[in-house]
């Protein structure tokens, strides 16, 4: 409720005007419940001139009653859950208004701020006091915070207020933590959420906040894992790969990749098939990306896993490395720089450097960019050291592969030029027969032409004759 009437507003700041410290022991507890329920006024934040003093005391009052559950021991008695949980969802729990721009980017637009945030602001950081005070009781609370409270506090983590999805984090990792009853709830919210966004909507603005709790979550997750939080990494985290806005949040993303691998590395080749099948054809920044987690995922990889993805993975980074774009090619390169991902690559060097040998010649001779090149030369050196003798084979047999496709090459143009020599010689022939074919049509008309006048002339003569 908005409070708009003079007389009401004038009742909210007498009754909100005595602070609870001095107030007697016998009277603070009623006195507490009081603040709660005027607290439960709403002000129009919209109408920047009107009810600025009522606003004043609400946030006056908001700021001490945060204070209070801060600072004070035996206050949270049972009967003030239903009081809290009733001004918390008052304030916070709305329907949030629709974008200002309607083609609202993320990555380019500044987001539209919540106009209320000076009172929800405080609400917040109450609720957060209520649920870490040491006499918070889950068993009393999880009669007001359920399944309902919890769909709704994620229904407000798509508000473009940064501010606001930062607390809702921390709100929702505390609840994650004290009720025990809600977290498979709490999981599979979150899971249908990221299902509407990649295959429905395209959009959620916290999409970051909730896989930063993700991460937290997975870290205590218990060994061996549930096949179900195996089919929230293949059929959920990896598809989110996919986003077009990838970029807002590839950092929590890969985070709870990585966690989940270091968990249990048998997840090791599935992800980065998985990866691999997304891997971007058109977007060289997503691909930089794919590229970081990549090795995030090679950092704390298994040698007996490493056998396992080493061809399809580095055909695709063989790929990466002759990629015209330099930033992709030097983000690939960059990989030989990593001493762990060095001694899995000197382990299996024999089936490493076939794949990669020929792209990374190549690119030292045709490449653009002078620091592509550069970069090139000093893997190749690498390589060289690793296994000379394997390197001299490959030299050789691609530099004997190089003059065999330029002797084709050389056919092929000789093939071509015989065609085009052979179709100018039929164009003369024909050019030549064509005056010959011009007169004996000629010849072929005239004689038809008198043919057809003798016919006349028989024709005349008999009609004379009669």
């Amino acid at each position: 409720m908005y409070c708009s009437c003079p007389i009401r507003c004038e009742k909210y700041a007498m009754h909100c005007s005595r602070p609870i410290r001095y107030a007697p022991s016998a009277e603070q507890q009623e006195l507490f419940a009081q603040k709660l329920q005027q607290c439960c006024v709403l002000f129009d934040f919209m109408d920047s001139v009107t009810d600025l003093k009522s606003k004043e005391i609400k946030r006056a009052t908001l700021t001490e009653l945060v204070d209070y559950v801060s600072t004070n021991r035996g206050i949270l008695t049972e009967q003030s859950y239903p009081d809290i949980t009733h001004m918390i969802t008052t304030n916070i729990f709305r329907t949030l208004p629709p974008s200002d721009n309607p083609d609202f980017d993320p990555e380019e637009d500044e987001p539209t701020l919540e106009a209320a945030w000076p009172h929800i602001q405080l609400v917040y950081e109450f609720m957060l006091r209520f649920l870490e005070n040491a006499d918070f009781q889950p068993s009393i609370a999880k009669r007001y915070i359920d399944q309902k409270f919890v769909l709704q506090l994620l229904e407000l983590f798509d508000s473009e207020d940064p501010r606001e999805r930062d607390f809702l984090k921390t709100v929702l990792h505390r609840i994650y933590g004290k009720f025990l009853g809600l977290r498979a709830f709490i999981r599979k919210q979150i899971n249908n959420i990221f299902l509407r966004f990649i295959y429905e909507t395209e959009h959620f603005n916290g999409v970051a906040e909730l896989l930063e709790i993700l991460g937290s979550i997975i870290n205590g997750f218990a060994l061996p894992l549930k096949a179900e939080h195996k089919q929230f990494l293949m059929k959920v985290l990896i598809p989110l790969h996919t986003a077009k806005g990838l970029a807002l949040f590839h950092a929590q993303l890969a985070y709870c990749v990585v966690q989940f691998l270091e968990k249990d590395p048998t997840l090791t080749e599935p992800v980065i098939r998985g990866l691999l099948k997304y891997w971007p054809k058109t977007c060289s920044q997503k691909e930089v990306m794919f590229l970081g987690e990549i090795e995030e995922i090679l950092d704390v990889i298994e040698p007996t896993q490493f056998k396992k993805v080493q061809e399809p993975l580095f055909k695709q980074i063989s790929r990466c490395v002759a990629n015209p774009h330099f930033q992709v090619a030097e983000r690939a390169l960059y990989f030989w720089n990593n001493e762990y991902i060095l001694s899995m690559i000197e382990e299996n060097i024999d089936k490493v450097l076939p794949i990669m040998f020929g792209s990374l010649y190549r690119i030292s001779k045709e490449h653009w960019n002078p620091t592509i090149v550069a970069l090139v030369y000093n893997v190749l050196k690498t390589l060289m050291e690793l296994n000379s003798t394997l390197f001299d084979e490959l030299t050789a047999s691609y530099k004997a592969e190089r003059q065999r496709e330029k002797k084709k090459e050389q056919e092929r143009e000789e093939l071509w030029k015989k065609l085009d020599d052979l179709r100018l010689s039929e164009t003369q022939n024909n050019c030549h027969g064509l005056p010959n074919a011009q007169n004996n049509n000629n010849n072929s008309n005239n004689n038809a032409n008198s043919n057809h006048h003798d016919k006349n002339d028989t024709s005349h003569s008999a009609t004379d004759f009669k």
